[in-house]
């Protein structure tokens, strides 16, 4: 089987974006560098090969103001020849250390320097006849030549004395490679420099880039530790930067995520143990039952078929607090007092209690309203299932600064403090003595659509007696399209009845 290829690293992929960039910024600085001071150094040598032109004239004037000074080619009384005059340029032009002259004339030896100073070309027949061969039409040259001694730039100049047909040249050469070598010398120590530096930006950025990325190491270490088993391992949010933001961000995903599974469990256990309940009641009186006596049979069949009502309403419940917090909510503009109204019409129809409207607000909410009114009208069943047939229950609103609140009030034995903080938990009862149908999810379900709307459940006692159930909805400010996630509500106030 082929194996896959092991993908780049980050740390190697950002360390190589690094050093490509900081390498051609060197590469474009370097060779920038290098051009510029090579042109300058061609233009000093360029401008030293014109000068010659003008000592050419100083010598064939020697000193005489009124001696041309335009073409080289001169009248000059003193020297009988051509040799004569180039011989004492030649002696007089002495070269400098990287630099070598001579001349020469039609077809002779050419005339070198008798100097110990400069380098001597003369002898490179080569050089000479492509010299000739420049200066053949009479005009100054300037090129550069690959020659024996090395690379020169020189210059030639045809030189002429009347009364004498020949035609001499005069050469002035200088070596580049001696000329260039400060500037070579120094581009090496650039390159050396680049690649030192390039080597620590190496190593320093190995070590950074590690050190930046190890929130995403321990990130990547985090999520392979975590299962369902252990959802405990959180990142570390040290710092203010973008990787710590990204670490809590990742840690409030773990929490909820965490809280998710926890409630996950929590319902499986509840669930297990109500289902066990009826199990063992149905099993016990089909083992027990006598199927030869039909009293006996038909009482374990309505016993099974209660049970099973009672599982069906189980699954049924569970299945409507799994939609509560599921945060399904279409959240849209709710008229108080028309959702009041409502809840009124549909508790009218219970029986045994004197039902009434204590207090209606007017005023809108943003909220789902089908879900607060299956939320209030569990408050009211609630409230009628454990209170004394006959007795009064009153239901209402309130709008005002603080948000709003749908209440119901019943005049029965109440609920005991110690027991208000685990009336809205699953399968809970402040009194299990109470032979009350239902499966104990009602009040979980009510408190489930509270929060889904960003508000709260509580119970207080009702004066004379009794108790008062509550859901709080917040007061909010910001408008939110509908449907929203649940969680937030907005509120505007109109008026209060």
């Amino acid at each position: 089987m082929r194996r896959s290829r092991r993908p780049v690293s980050a740390r190697v992929r950002i360390l190589t974006a690094i050093l490509t960039v900081a390498g051609i910024g060197l590469a474009l600085v370097g060779g920038v560098t290098f051009l510029v001071q090579r042109q300058q150094v061609l233009a000093e040598i360029d401008d030293r090969l014109g000068n010659q032109v003008e000592r050419l004239h100083s010598i064939a004037a020697d000193g005489d103001p009124d001696a041309p000074s335009g073409p080289v080619s001169l009248t000059v009384d003193r020297y009988a020849d051509v040799d004569a005059y180039l011989q004492e340029v030649v002696a007089r032009l002495v070269p400098a250390r990287t630099e070598a002259s001579f001349a020469v004339v039609d077809g002779s030896a050419p005339i070198a320097s008798s100097t110990l100073s400069g380098f001597d070309v003369s002898d490179d027949e080569a050089f000479v006849t492509r010299v000739r061969e420049d200066t053949a039409d009479g005009g100054i040259r300037r090129g550069t030549a690959l020659t024996d001694a090395g690379t020169l730039r020189y210059i030639a100049i045809p030189v002429s004395v009347e009364g004498d047909t020949r035609t001499g040249v005069y050469v002035r050469a200088v070596d580049l490679d001696a000329s260039l070598a400060p500037v070579t010398t120094a581009m090496t120590t650039y390159v050396v420099a680049g690649i030192v530096v390039l080597g620590v930006i190496g190593i320093v950025g190995w070590f950074v880039t590690g050190r930046l990325l190890s929130p995403i190491r321990h990130l990547r270490e985090t999520a392979a530790a975590i299962s369902l088993e252990d959802l405990s391992a959180r990142l570390p949010t040290a710092g203010n930067d973008d990787i710590s933001d990204l670490s809590r961000t990742v840690n409030s995903m773990l929490d909820r995520l965490e809280g998710s599974v926890d409630t996950q469990r929590q319902l499986l256990d509840d669930v297990r143990h109500e289902l066990k309940t009826p199990i063992t009641i149905v099993r016990g009186h089909l083992e027990l039952m006598d199927p030869r006596d039909q009293a006996d049979a038909a009482a374990a069949r309505e016993i099974g078929i209660a049970e099973l009502d009672r599982l069906a309403r189980l699954v049924e419940d569970i299945d409507l607090l799994a939609a509560a917090e599921g945060e399904q909510y279409a959240m849209a503009s709710v008229r108080l007092d028309q959702l009041t109204a409502r809840l009124g019409e549909l508790i009218a129809v219970i029986p045994d209690h004197r039902w009434s409207l204590a207090h209606v607000s007017r005023g809108r909410i943003i909220g789902d309203a089908d879900r607060l009114l299956q939320a209030w009208l569990q408050l009211a069943d609630n409230a009628a299932k454990y209170t004394p047939p006959g007795s009064p229950i009153e239901v209402g609103s309130v709008l005002d600064e603080r948000g709003a609140r749908l209440w119901v009030r019943d005049h029965g034995p109440g609920i005991p403090r110690a027991a208000r903080h685990r009336i809205f938990r699953r399968f809970d009862r402040a009194d299990t003595k109470r032979a009350v149908g239902g499966s104990g999810l009602g009040l979980a379900i009510v408190d489930a659509i509270a929060k889904g709307h960003g508000g709260s459940c509580s119970v207080d006692d009702t004066p004379g007696g009794g108790a008062t159930f509550t859901i709080h909805l917040p007061q909010t400010t910001v408008d939110l399209p509908a449907p929203v996630r649940a969680g937030h509500v907005v509120m505007q106030r109109e008026a209060t009845a």
